[in-house]
């Protein structure tokens, strides 16, 4: 079953269920994924209107790049629940003997580090986002400010969530090599999406009083 495929109804519902897949990963990667579609569709409201002709050539490279965006955090969703999925396989392994106690390891610590880099796929993906609308911002269709807006703090959103679960992987992993590096990205990456939707978010404020 691919919840990128689900309706609304079914998805909510299924985040809503008594398994904890899919969680606060793939709710976040679909946070990022409507963000994009949000600066994607404010981009198909300029290139529709001849008055904004002068800005055509940017807005056809914010919709063509929030569209690709917003297909990859789709395939986040269901990455993001394969990825913890992987994790309770793995503590489901067998653990009676040494070597089975090896290979349950091994096996933890590979579906740790993927349950610590799909999320941090979807951070990459927002912050990729964030020149694509800062462009709409600047160029886009002004009746569109709003949902300039609102695609703002659904990808802050989809960046917190998804920093939050690189984090909470990062904590059982061994490699610390690993965890540094992942670290320092996520931390970086947080900043400046955040720095990045402050400004967008009082822009849209300062155009709306």
């Amino acid at each position: 079953m691919s919840l990128a495929e689900l309706t609304l109804t079914a998805f909510s519902n299924e985040l809503a269920g008594d398994s904890p897949t899919p969680g606060g990963g793939s709710a976040a990667a679909l946070s990022g994924a409507m963000g994009a579609a949000l600066c994607a569709m404010v981009a198909r409201l300029t290139l529709a209107r001849r008055k904004y002709e002068g800005v055509w050539k940017e807005m056809a490279q914010v919709r063509e790049g929030a569209d690709h965006l917003m297909q990859r955090l789709l395939a986040l969703v269901d990455q993001d629940t394969d990825a913890y999925n992987g994790v309770v396989g793995a503590l489901r392994l067998p653990k009676d003997t040494e070597d089975e106690k090896t290979r349950r390891q091994k096996a933890l610590q590979a579906a740790y580090k993927q349950a610590a880099l799909v999320p941090m796929e979807t951070l990459r993906a927002v912050a990729r986002m964030v020149t694509w609308l800062e462009q709409t911002l600047d160029k886009g269709n002004p009746n569109c400010v709003t949902d300039v807006g609102v695609a703002a703090q659904l990808l802050r959103t989809a960046a917190m969530g998804a920093a939050y679960n690189v984090r909470v992987n990062l904590m059982d992993i061994a490699d610390k090599a690993f965890c540094t590096k992942l670290a320092t990205e996520v931390a970086e990456s947080v900043a400046h999406i955040t720095k990045a939707m402050d400004t967008i978010s009082a822009a849209v404020e300062q155009k709306l009083d």
